[in-house]
């Protein structure tokens, strides 16, 4: 394994434990995760696995120490969403740029928002299931937006930011055009 895929391995594994510290409601990396496995593994299957599995290993510790498991019934919606913010994030692939991964940033953040807030309404019992109940479940989940896109751009700043500068610093973990071509399969 190349000093590259282990340091993008360990920026997704540090973002996924950082969702068990202490934090306000929705400011995890989530989106961030994923954005950043999209655009930074030249590997499809990479792509998706790694950030999925820092994902569910990370709501399987939270739901053994704080949650339980009540609250993994709505993780599918957020799974859906995940797997379309990953597909973002290879829209960026190599042409990565600050205006592309703010706008994938937004786009996901609101994916999430629409996602996984149609999922409570959908399947939750909090709602009546007709167009006020899903306008006041949209409306009620108004700041948690917010603080998704705080955490959204805070992470993905991070991640981004982080490994541009290590990219910089360690000449080992810079791109190789062979490493690309054979990381691609």
């Amino acid at each position: 394994m190349n000093n590259r895929l282990l340091v993008l391995i360990a920026f997704i594994v540090s973002a996924a434990l950082s969702r068990l510290l202490p934090h306000p409601p929705n400011v995890t990396p989530i989106a961030a995760m994923a954005l950043f496995g999209g655009a930074y593994f030249g590997s499809r299957k990479l792509a998706f696995l790694l950030p999925f599995a820092a994902m569910v290993l990370s709501d399987l510790l939270l739901a053994a120490t704080v949650y339980g498991t009540a609250g993994l019934r709505s993780q599918p919606a957020v799974y859906v969403c995940l797997a379309a913010t990953v597909a973002l994030g290879m829209l960026i692939g190599r042409r990565r740029s600050t205006a592309r991964i703010a706008g994938a940033t937004l786009g996901a953040s609101v994916l999430f928002y629409i996602g996984t807030n149609f999922a409570v309404w959908a399947f939750g019992s909090l709602y009546p299931k007709d167009w006020s109940g899903l306008t006041a479940c949209y409306t009620a989940a108004i700041p948690f937006f917010r603080n998704s896109l705080v955490g959204d751009a805070c992470y993905v700043a991070l991640l981004f930011g982080g490994f541009a500068l290590v990219e910089r610093s360690v000449r080992s973990v810079r791109e190789q055009p062979q490493a690309v071509a054979a990381n691609t399969a």
